[in-house]
């Protein structure tokens, strides 16, 4: 024979964790892809980055051809055409998605102009879409800009 404890109706709670979870879980969701989101963003940058940083090492060496260097910008990730699976989130050669910019400083050849070296500067620009839910909303658009910038110091050819 059991004895119920009159203070504690438990007919009552029978419904209350299965309340709280439907209360929580949409937000932890969020959180969950609010986190997915921010690494493949921060994984993104790194590849652009390094996609900027192999462009200026080939500019430092040809400043004035403007499309190798994009070309090598574009190209670092090794693949062959027959690859049917892309490893990166940001395909570089995507030409609507992705831009490259390259600037010089100073003149495109080795040597230093009014008290600085020659430059040359590359950013490689992608506009990242976002997948979480209504983050389009809150910050007024579906992507995010980044840029991965490089910037090295021009070594051939030397100025006349």
């Amino acid at each position: 024979m059991t004895v119920k404890n009159p203070k504690r109706p438990f007919g009552k709670e029978k419904g209350q964790s299965l309340i709280e979870l439907a209360i929580s879980l949409p937000v932890i969701l969020l959180i969950l892809l609010g986190t997915i989101d921010f690494g493949m963003a921060l994984f993104s940058y790194a590849i652009l980055r390094d996609a900027a940083q192999e462009g200026a090492l080939y500019g430092s060496f040809n400043p004035t051809n403007k499309q190798a260097i994009e070309n090598r910008a574009r190209n670092i990730l090794p693949r062959t055409e027959e690859e049917s699976i892309f490893s990166s989130p940001v395909d570089l050669r995507n030409t609507e998605k992705v831009s490259v910019e390259i600037q010089t400083t100073g003149a495109a050849c080795q040597g230093i102009t009014g008290g600085a070296a020659n430059s040359i500067r590359v950013n490689v620009i992608y506009q990242y879409p976002i997948i979480m839910p209504f983050a389009g909303e809150i910050i007024g658009s579906d992507t995010i800009r980044l840029t991965g910038t490089a910037t090295n110091v021009i070594l051939q050819p030397p100025c006349p």
